[in-house]
């Protein structure tokens, strides 16, 4: 991970792309227990999701997180998730979540001055 004191070259240094990332590899390692079945269903929205946390701007990801935590918590309900799973991937997308308000936040301020 970078520290806030090392330079930001580009998009990849930042930490919220790091942790974006780090997300969607875990929901693919989560979803890969779920039934055959949902494969095209389920599977598939939460991938897609995940995936678009990292590769969108901001505010489409801010919105991508959002459509997976639903997912997951729709996962979690009717059996294809563990507690245990979507508690850890829910912390991860709340810290998230929190990064990329104040990334927002910091870029408008930036855009003001």
């Amino acid at each position: 991970m970078v520290t806030q004191t090392n330079e930001i070259r580009d998009y990849r240094d930042l930490i919220v792309w790091q942790e974006a990332m780090e997300i969607a590899e875990m929901v693919y390692s989560l979803t890969r227990a779920f039934p055959r079945e949902e494969a095209y269903g389920l599977v598939s929205q939460m991938r897609r999701s995940a995936v678009s946390i990292p590769s969108q701007f901001l505010r489409i990801a801010q919105g991508s997180l959002k459509e997976l935590e639903t997912q997951a918590q729709l996962a979690a309900r009717i059996g294809m998730l563990d507690v245990e799973g979507l508690s850890d991937l829910l912390d991860r997308s709340e810290r998230l979540g929190r990064r990329l308000v104040q990334f927002v936040r910091s870029l408008e301020r930036g855009a003001s001055q």
